[in-house]
């Protein structure tokens, strides 16, 4: 595993590629993500559809693939009728399955040195009521803690390149994910906020202030935005920057929103763009581009050309 000051470096010296959707792409491949745990079901059920999908992305352009872990909490397993024991083999698994895509891709021929990233998904995919788009939770900051506390554990110790702490809703959540960090002083991450606009998180903070504090994580390597409409990541990267030196990570959904009441997206999407904004949103500041909800293999390769990034290294 690299350091946070090597992946600081690597993530400075070029643009990098993130990969796009899990659950919505095993979904339009016709995997079933019915059900609380959305991807987790597929990952105990069809795992190697999960490897097959990082191995597209791969094969696509991507820099850094994302495990499947998002929806996998330990507290979520267990009210879906898992063990605890089924829970972290489910998690030590994501972790495994993009280790085994990058291994194949690179006996197949693909070049570099591509970046496994796992998910760490907020407590709002776990109560599956839209909660990681509000940010208005029934529970406090010890609560959060003792929710994210083993899987985080967990998954710094499967030994992933790093963390991805995801969909991050509120500056409360990213502080506890902060301590963490700092606990495991030795695992590297990033931190992404889901944004209701071009300047706040989903719950209100200026996501210059979450920047500004987060930054002070020496182990958090960069700081970004995720499953957020397309028209408002210009301006949050510029936000961002505004606050903090770190790499930028960005990485939005479609454009469509989420019904959280009937567990589907509605409005316009428009995954066909997002290759188009690639250089306004270098230009804002950002590092790392990537796809989220209901951006797939193609859209990755369209922005892996209009980046022009050389690919990994």
């Amino acid at each position: 595993m690299a350091t946070a000051a090597e992946l600081i470096q690597r993530f400075r010296s070029r643009v990098h590629v993130v990969d796009g959707a899990l659950a919505t792409e095993l979904q339009a491949r016709g995997v079933s993500i019915d059900g609380p745990l959305w991807s987790g079901h597929a990952l105990v059920e069809q795992p190697d559809a999960i490897e097959q999908l990082h191995f597209d992305y791969l094969r696509a352009g991507a820099d850094v693939i994302i495990t499947a872990g998002y929806q996998v909490s330990i507290a979520g397993m267990l009210d879906a009728g898992y063990t605890e024991r089924e829970a972290e083999e489910a998690l030590r698994l994501s972790v495994d399955l993009a280790m085994r895509a990058r291994e194949r891709f690179l006996k197949e021929g693909g070049k570099g040195d591509p970046l496994v990233a796992a998910s760490i998904g907020p407590y709002g995919a776990f109560t599956a009521d839209g909660a990681e788009y509000t940010g208005d939770y029934p529970v406090g900051p010890a609560e959060l803690l003792a929710f994210h506390e083993r899987r985080f554990e967990l998954m710094a110790e499967c030994g992933p390149d790093l963390l991805a702490c995801e969909t991050t809703p509120s500056l409360d959540e990213a502080r506890v994910y902060a301590r963490l960090f700092r606990r495991w002083a030795d695992t590297p991450g990033w931190i992404s906020f889901s944004c209701k606009d071009g300047k706040h998180t989903c719950h209100g903070e200026p996501v210059a202030d979450c920047a500004r504090e987060l930054a002070q994580t020496a182990n958090v390597v960069a700081i970004g935005v995720n499953c957020t409409a397309p028209q408002h990541i210009a301006s949050l990267a510029r936000e961002i920057r505004g606050a903090t030196d770190k790499p930028i990570v960005v990485y939005p959904n479609s454009g469509e929103t989420w019904d959280a009441e009937h567990h589907r997206f509605v409005g316009q999407g428009h995954a066909h763009e997002i290759a188009g904004h690639a250089n306004e949103w270098i230009k804002a500041g950002a590092n790392l581009i990537g796809g989220c909800c209901r951006v797939g293999p193609a859209q990755i390769a369209a922005l892996k050309q209009a980046t022009g990034s050389p690919g990994p290294s």
